[in-house]
């Protein structure tokens, strides 16, 4: 488990106020997660991916990275002048 870090917001003690430095970590690890959680309401909502049937660890796996790639263009649907 070396080098893995849980990127979980810093709450403030109580009666006592949160460093500026852990107040710029929270607004990066939260800018991060919105960008994951984005990606993940795309494929939901967008394409009606709730659960994966277990049809085979390939087939599941190959199901999922297309419709994170789909899920990628979906996003960029706007720069990509469509």
């Amino acid at each position: 488990m070396l080098g893995l870090h849980w990127k979980v917001n810093d709450k403030r003690k109580p009666r006592k106020n949160i460093s500026s430095s852990q107040k710029k970590q929270n607004r990066k690890n939260s800018q991060i997660r919105a960008r994951v959680e984005h990606c993940f309401r795309v494929i939901k909502c967008q394409f009606g991916y709730k659960k994966a049937g277990y049809k085979g660890l390939v087939k599941n796996a190959a199901q999922v990275f297309t419709l994170l790639g789909l899920a990628y263009l979906y996003m960029l649907r706007g720069r990509l002048g469509g």
